[in-house]
């Protein structure tokens, strides 16, 4: 028997014993049997994966780590970093941040949802049963967005027409700001899918605190 017949009888049978198709059956054998890099000493892992990362740019992140802490070095700051890969390097725009990010990540100069400027980010989403125009009407509207946003004062922050609209975000009680909050509408299929992004917390805390609420209001507007 061949390799390539050995591997398809290899995919059949974690079909019989997993109830996955072909496809997804074959996708898992591919990766366990795809070396991995070492992540000893990683404090967190980069968002695009090791394949990714050297497709797109010859290296991977081990190899990245050590050329960048050869060339400008962890205290050269994000900037810096990011134009030495690009410019010494030859790594595209894109590429380059992308570089520059997982290798902040991986020393721990970046934690996950840190923007370059130190604050954080955080998202949610939902695919919901919902009329996008009309709900972008809600938004746009001041009372209509209060009555939506409970124990918020928000102000818009983009153009009504930006086809993602941003608010800053205080507490209504306290007054206390509480960054900005992005909403962004995509069609899927008969339905939409809302995503919610909040930027500028101060704090990896707020950030866990603020997810978590984005959960439960996207969960009751569902409902």
């Amino acid at each position: 028997m061949t390799t390539h017949e050995s591997f398809k009888k290899r995919v059949r049978a974690r079909m019989a014993r997993t109830g996955e198709r072909y496809g997804a059956a074959r996708r898992a054998l591919l990766d366990a049997s795809t070396p991995r890099p070492a992540t000893a000493g990683w404090i967190a892992d980069p968002e695009l994966s090791e394949d990714s990362i050297r497709a797109a740019t010859g290296r991977g992140w081990n190899d990245w780590v050590t050329a960048i802490d050869a060339g400008p070095g962890r205290d050269a700051g994000h900037p810096a970093i990011a134009t030495w890969v690009r410019e010494d390097q030859g790594v595209d725009g894109w590429w380059a941040q992308s570089v520059t990010v997982g290798y902040e990540r991986i020393t721990g100069l970046r934690l996950p949802g840190q923007m370059p400027d130190g604050t954080f980010t955080v998202s949610r989403s939902r695919t919901l049963d919902l009329d996008a125009e009309a709900f972008r009407e809600t938004l746009l509207d001041d009372d209509a967005r209060a009555d939506l946003l409970p124990g918020l004062a928000t102000t818009l922050r983009s153009k009504p027409t930006a086809k993602a609209l941003r608010f800053a975000v205080t507490d209504a009680e306290s007054g206390d700001a509480a960054g900005s909050i992005l909403f962004s509408l995509d069609p899927a299929r008969d339905r939409v899918r809302l995503t919610v992004s909040h930027e500028k917390l101060p704090a990896l805390a707020a950030g866990e605190v603020w997810k978590g609420f984005w959960a439960d209001w996207l969960d009751a507007l569902a409902g």
